[in-house]
């Protein structure tokens, strides 16, 4: 049990039967009344945002959250397969845990969230940038830049589809944010 005086960001609650993360939060005393904390808290599952006042000296649940490092194995009709880097223990998530699963190839490493108290996964996240190869585009035509970012489809070797410059060919390697599934540069061989 904690109380709002220990609310920090980063700091993982049980809050109405599902789990949040603080993303904000500001004590506020206002000159009549009594002193309350406005937060905006994430859920860890859906990822949804909501904006929640509690009274100030209210007791919450903390919930203790481990970040481990998973290397990414194979997907099958189970899920998708990881493997602890240390341990060895193999674990199977379900694609909906992590947010742009299509981004993945396998060797991958991801850092899967766990509740500590009952071993549960919350939920899994790419590392910021990936970097993947073009399998398939069509080729930029010269003179099509009407605008200053003339962008085209591309299909990754993981099947996923993204928005690349014209002069990004077929079997160019690109660094691919996963927070946003942008482009982000093209890398050297």
């Amino acid at each position: 049990m904690a109380s709002t005086s220990d609310f920090r960001n980063g700091l993982t609650i049980e809050y109405n039967g599902q789990i949040f993360t603080i993303v904000q939060f500001q004590h506020v005393k206002p000159g009549k009344g009594a002193a309350f904390v406005r937060t905006k808290l994430k859920n860890v599952k859906t990822g949804k945002v909501i904006e929640n006042t509690f009274n100030a000296g209210v007791k919450v649940d903390v919930v203790r959250v481990e970040r481990r490092p998973y290397q990414y194995l194979y997907k099958d009709d189970m899920g998708c397969n990881f493997m602890h880097t240390e341990t060895f223990e193999q674990i199977s998530l379900n694609p909906d845990m992590i947010e742009n699963a299509d981004l993945m190839k396998e060797g991958q490493m991801i850092e899967v969230n766990f509740q500590a108290e009952n071993e549960t996964p919350l939920t899994a996240e790419l590392p910021a940038f990936v970097e993947l190869e073009i399998v398939q585009t069509i080729p930029g035509e010269k003179g099509n830049t009407a605008s200053s970012t003339a962008l085209k489809p591309a299909t990754l070797e993981t099947g996923a589809e993204i928005m690349v410059p014209l002069f990004i060919n077929e079997n160019d390697i690109v660094k691919v944010d996963t927070r946003d599934r942008s482009y982000c540069e093209r890398v050297k061989k």
